[in-house]
C-alpha cells in the first residue's frame, strides 16, 4: 500500500538507491510512477507492505516502510530488488553498486567510485567538510538527520582528514 513518505514513522525502515547519473525530467516522471505502482502492489506473505518513497537530487531513489504494520521478508526483499534491476535495465544506469560514493560539490551531486573518492582525498580535493551522502542510514529519522552530512561525520570520514 503507497502511503506519504512524510507519514511514514520515524523507525519506518529505508532503503536508498544512488545512480550514477541524474535521471532526465521525463525519466523522473516514469520513475515516479512505476515506484506508485510497484508500492502499490508490494507484499509480504500476502500481508500489504505500507511504503511510500522520494526521489531527491533526480539521481537517490528513497524507499521507506513501516514495520509496524507488516515488515518485509526475504521475499519481499527480493522483489523490491528485482523492481530495481528492471529499472537499472529500463533507463541503463547503476542503482545497486554499494562500492560508489556521491557528494556534494557546491550544490552538484557528484557521482564516483570508492577508489577514485579515496584518490580525491589523498589529493584534498575533497574533505572532512564535505557533504557526502551516507546511503547506509537503516531509519527514516536516521535518513533525515544523518544522510546527508560532512564526510567527519560518516563512515567516508576513514578516507579524509
Amino acid at each position: 500500500m503507497l502511503v506519504p513518505f512524510e507519514t511514514l514513522p520515524d523507525n519506518a525502515r529505508i532503503w536508498i538507491y544512488q545512480c550514477n547519473r541524474s535521471f532526465s525530467d521525463a525519466e523522473l516522471k516514469e520513475v515516479e510512477e512505476s515506484l506508485t505502482a510497484f508500492l502499490k502492489e508490494w507484499t509480504a506473505h500476502g500481508s500489504e507492505l505500507e511504503a511510500g518513497f522520494e526521489l531527491k537530487y533526480k539521481r537517490f531513489i528513497v524507499i521507506g516502510l513501516d514495520q509496524s504494520k507488516a515488515g518485509a521478508s526475504g521475499c519481499s526483499i527480493d522483489t523490491s530488488v528485482h523492481f530495481i534491476q528492471s529499472m537499472e535495465q529500463k533507463y541503463n544506469v547503476e542503482l545497486l553498486d554499494r562500492m560508489n560514493v556521491s557528494f556534494k560539490q557546491g550544490e552538484y551531486v557528484t557521482y564516483k567510485s570508492l577508489k577514485d573518492f579515496k584518490r580525491m582525498a589523498r589529493e584534498k580535493a575533497i574533505s572532512s567538510n564535505t557533504i557526502v551522502f551516507n546511503n547506509l542510514v537503516a531509519s527514516k529519522i536516521e535518513y533525515q538527520e544523518h544522510w546527508e552530512v560532512p564526510a567527519s561525520d560518516s563512515w567516508h570520514s576513514r578516507f579524509v582528514g
